[in-house]
């Protein structure tokens, strides 16, 4: 199935994209009632409270695709005359000639078949692979996906968020994981430590659990045989909450 390589890429980076979108949501939500606007050539992204506009949230955007339900297809921005140049997507475009995925070296991607009767909902997931998988091969985030002329524009973000810390994390997983389904929890667990620039270490060859750490804490996430997520055990200044 097409994008079934994306997904995979998506899956593996969930968790760590879950909590960066969340912090996205924490910052725009502090302006209440908000609207956005992008500029790509001006290399600008704006989210502006309604009611004071110069209440702001300034991010720099990296079109990464346009998804189009009428000719039922995703073309990458590397592929638009007026897309993306900062070089994110051609980031995209080596791995995927390096690890021989055509659905990144290919300019323009037809959907497939099988897209179900709701083609707005599958756009709407797709995005979210095609963004997922662009944090997992970039490490940039959070990304945002927003609806453009009768097509869905996917970008990632360079916004003035904190960089994902243990301590933020182990305060925002127990909500975050009651709405995420992981496709494999311990790779999860283990590209969050990576993409957040964590120190990891397993606790025994069975990899039963492993610990997360940098300055602000630790985090211990248990698995079962099946590698599910069974608990977090954080400590941070010197308090130890669990999950």
């Amino acid at each position: 199935m097409t994008f079934e390589t994306l997904r995979a890429l998506a899956d593996r980076a969930a968790l760590f994209t879950a909590l960066r979108q969340d912090q996205l949501m924490t910052a725009t939500d502090a302006l209440g009632e908000h609207r956005w606007d992008v500029d790509l050539a001006a290399g600008t992204f704006t989210f502006a409270a309604t009611a004071q506009p110069d209440r702001t949230l300034m991010a720099t955007p990296h079109l990464l695709a346009s998804i189009a339900p009428g000719p039922r297809s995703l073309m990458w921005s590397w592929a638009m005359p007026q897309g993306d140049r900062s070089g994110v997507t051609e980031k995209l475009r080596a791995y995927g000639a390096e690890h021989g995925i055509p659905e990144l070296t290919q300019g323009e991607v037809a959907f497939p078949d099988d897209t179900g009767d709701d083609i707005q909902a599958w756009v709407a997931d797709l995005a979210h692979v095609i963004a997922g998988a662009a944090v997992e091969i970039t490490g940039l985030s959070p990304y945002y996906s927003a609806p453009a002329g009768g097509a869905r524009a996917v970008l990632l973000l360079d916004a003035p968020i904190e960089p994902l810390t243990v301590a933020a994390a182990v305060t925002a997983l127990p909500r975050i994981l009651s709405g995420l389904t992981l496709a494999d929890p311990r790779a999860s667990v283990w590209d969050l430590g990576r993409l957040a620039g964590w120190r990891l270490e397993w606790a025994d060859e069975a990899f039963s659990a492993a610990t997360l750490t940098d300055a602000t804490g630790s985090a211990t996430f248990r698995f079962d045989e099946y590698a599910r997520i069974t608990g977090i055990e954080g400590s941070l200044g010197g308090t130890a909450p669990t999950a």
